[in-house]
């Protein structure tokens, strides 16, 4: 039941999105009541299907037959218009899914790219020739008008793809912003500057209202700015934002696009807006896969390839900071060094991926043991370091004794034990090499006497 009234409120609130964005893009419809070349239903319905699924496509069916059945069309041609629309969407969310990486199309600039031809040129196709054919048999449209209002129709659709899906798809997927004041002002300027010349491109602010030189590439830089500086979800709004700039300024007369004909204003405008919508989201793409690799590159720099645990780089790193750490605050940190007893019999009987599986497993453990200020990492074959910030000898003893106990109670076959040395700083050494050689020989003496006193000594501790 519960189910059954979300599915029904789904559908209801995408046919009144539907309709009300239907009713505002058929406002500028200037070739023909029912063909538009602004038209955001289109990027409505991809989102919908591809966050949604196609389940909810009564909704988008619907939203087009009441919007157009209240505009100039008769049922028959509305429920032509409608079928060419849900289809269209459908095709669409298909097409995107299979070859662009569905809703995460955005991550990679080859999808971002495979989405604008897929979605925003291929797909569109079918509804602007369902609806376009649809209204020339139900004789509200001449044949000899069939080409201006398809391509109208086809543009509107594309660029309604283009603009819209993305913002929304991003939104829905990270609607939280976090941001500290620094990021929150860019950001501000930014959408400031792009006002100040969006006024310029396509309104009055320094040029009278009759002039319309060709100054749309001063969006360039804006764009290029939140391509850069932010992430997609950024550029998309950025993008939505000089859409109706532009929009608002060439409907009322103002800006480059402005010609004789209304319909020609709006068909150069919007090709304009489609070009620009997917060449920034196309460099934010690219942006974004740079940094991905850049963040990938710094982790592998500091993880060991084979447990995922920091490596001696990483160790060295920690090393400095905590000394520095201590040395502002005065509290001392512990050093645990483990060595993994009898690696080499487990390669020879059991072979060397078990004896991988065991460094691997002995790595969970210090893992799951390791508080988030904790630094665990693979010092170099079968030995092991963890770092243990503010802490004495009691508390890496404790930390020792919970491993150890674990290890014993692990079940996993072929069991294993390691020995274990601790050192503090700065009573046990003031530097990394003294800290480790006194943790290396208190490990020692834990193998030489394996005791359980011994386990939780470090090397000031009697034997």
């Amino acid at each position: 039941m519960k189910k059954s009234t979300e599915y029904l409120t789904a559908i209801t609130i995408l046919a009144a999105l539907y309709f009300a964005a239907g009713n505002l893009g058929l406002r500028v419809a200037f070739v023909h009541p029912s063909s538009t070349a602004v038209w955001p239903p289109t990027g409505i319905t991809l989102a919908a299907f591809l966050i949604l699924g196609y389940r909810v496509w009564p909704g988008v069916f619907l939203g087009a037959f009441l919007v157009n059945f209240a505009t100039a069309g008769t049922i028959a041609t509305s429920l032509g218009i409608a079928t060419g629309n849900t289809l269209e969407g459908i095709a669409g969310a298909y097409l995107v899914s299979r070859f662009a990486g569905g809703r995460r199309f955005f991550e990679s600039a080859q999808d971002t790219f495979k989405f604008a031809g897929l979605a925003g040129l291929l797909s569109t196709t079918l509804s602007a020739t369902v609806g376009t054919t649809s209204l020339s048999l139900g004789g509200i449209a001449s044949w000899t008008e069939y080409k201006p209002i398809w391509f109208t129709w086809w543009l509107g659709d594309a660029v309604g793809d283009l603009v819209f899906a993305p913002l929304l798809i991003l939104w829905f997927s990270n609607a939280r912003v976090k941001w500290n004041w620094v990021r929150f002002a860019e950001f501000a300027v930014l959408m400031m500057s792009l006002l100040f010349v969006g006024q310029v491109v396509f309104g009055t602010v320094l040029f009278p209202a009759a002039t319309s030189y060709p100054l749309e590439y001063l969006c360039i830089p804006i764009l290029v700015w939140a391509a850069f500086r932010f992430g997609q979800r950024e550029v998309a709004t950025v993008i939505l934002t000089l859409f109706g700039l532009a929009n608002w300024g060439t409907f009322h007369g103002f800006g480059p696009f402005v010609r004789e004909s209304r319909n020609e204003s709006v068909l150069l405008l919007q090709s304009f807006m489609g070009v620009v919508a997917v060449m920034t989201m196309g460099l934010a793409a690219v942006i974004a896969e740079r940094q991905r690799a850049e963040r990938q590159a710094q982790h592998l720099a500091v993880t060991d390839g084979l447990t995922g645990l920091a490596n001696y780089r990483k160790l060295v790193e920690v090393f400095d900071l905590e000394i520095k750490r201590c040395g502002r605050t005065g509290r001392s940190f512990a050093v645990l060094l483990l060595d993994l007893n009898g690696l080499k019999k487990i390669n020879d009987q059991y072979g060397h991926l078990t004896g991988t599986r065991t460094l691997c497993r002995l790595a969970d453990i210090l893992r799951f043991h390791c508080r988030s200020i904790d630094t665990a990492a693979r010092y170099g074959g079968d030995e092991f370091t963890i770092v243990i910030p503010e802490a004495g000898l009691e508390a890496a003893q404790q930390v020792a004794g919970r491993i150890c106990d674990r290890i014993v109670n692990d079940g996993e076959q072929p069991a294993f034990t390691v020995s274990v040395g601790t050192a503090v700083y700065p009573q046990d050494g003031e530097t990394i090499d003294e800290l480790l050689g006194a943790a290396d020989r208190a490990l020692y003496q834990m193998k030489l006497h394996p005791r359980s006193e011994i386990l939780m000594s470090g090397p000031g501790s009697p034997p």
